[in-house]
């Protein structure tokens, strides 16, 4: 599978079948900062993903107004 990781930017490859929290381990990522996208659709911690998944890792910003 390959995992698109932003900021900073760069692409891993990986084996499955892995969940979605082991992924998120084996790239040294907390799973409470981050969003993980397949397609259109934000998955969860135990989701499994498999060989021919493509996902991206996107951190939560957060912010506003003053």
């Amino acid at each position: 599978m390959r995992i698109l990781l932003r900021n900073p930017n760069r692409e891993v490859e990986l084996e499955g079948p892995l969940s979605v929290r082991e992924v998120l381990r084996r790239v040294g990522v907390a799973p409470e900062g981050v969003l993980v996208i397949r397609g259109d659709t934000l998955l969860t911690s135990d989701v499994r993903l498999e060989d021919a998944d493509r996902v991206e890792v996107r951190p939560v910003i957060s912010g506003g107004a003053a």
